[in-house]
């Protein structure tokens, strides 16, 4: 596991169209995850620590975010030849047996996670309803623990924000988490 933080957010950079396949069998678009006030793009896996302590709290802000017409996807990169439990059919199971609210894609060829510049899993792409990006940080200050009670939702905040106003927050702490598991 190599600990690696996303870059600054490139506010106002498009997102980038992808087709990949969704553990539920279908072909999803981003026009097919796009929400009408905003769309959430994350880049997490099944073995990441860092994404395994926030999982619960993800599904649950994911749900709230739908409610303010904000969509979220999920899209898998790794390599699963070197990480198994990151197999298309691990991915169906994880999503399953946490019944995510949003879809959850591989990306086998790993060419969307190099076109959005993803590095680490988790790492988040929030975009308002014109698909312009206004937030590229973290979930909250959790780290590789579950979060405190009275932790801050900085993603749900600022997807919020995003929501009622088409722009994320001046200050966004960076993502961490593992890196993403290149094929060589």
């Amino acid at each position: 596991m190599v600990l690696t933080k996303t870059p600054i957010c490139n506010l106002n950079e498009e997102a980038i169209d992808f087709k990949l396949l969704g553990t539920d069998g279908k072909m999803w678009s981003l026009a097919d995850c796009r929400g009408e006030h905003g769309t959430l793009v994350m880049f997490i896996c099944n073995h990441c620590p860092y994404v395994k302590a926030i999982q619960k709290n993800l599904i649950e802000d994911a749900r709230k975010l739908i409610e303010f017409g904000v969509n979220s996807v999920a899209i898998m990169s790794n390599d699963p030849q070197d990480y198994p439990e990151d197999s298309f059919e691990n991915m169906k199971k994880i999503s399953e047996k946490y019944n995510f609210p949003f879809p959850y894609l591989f990306d086998e060829t790993q060419k969307i996670a190099k076109a959005y510049n993803a590095v680490c899993t988790p790492d988040f792409f929030g975009y308002n309803k014109l698909l312009k990006l206004q937030y590229r940080g973290r979930f909250d200050a959790s780290g590789m623990s579950h979060a405190k009670k009275n932790t801050r939702h900085d993603l749900l905040e600022a997807m919020l924000q995003v929501a009622k106003t088409s722009k994320g927050p001046e200050e966004q702490i960076p993502s961490v988490g593992c890196s993403i598991k290149w094929k060589i």
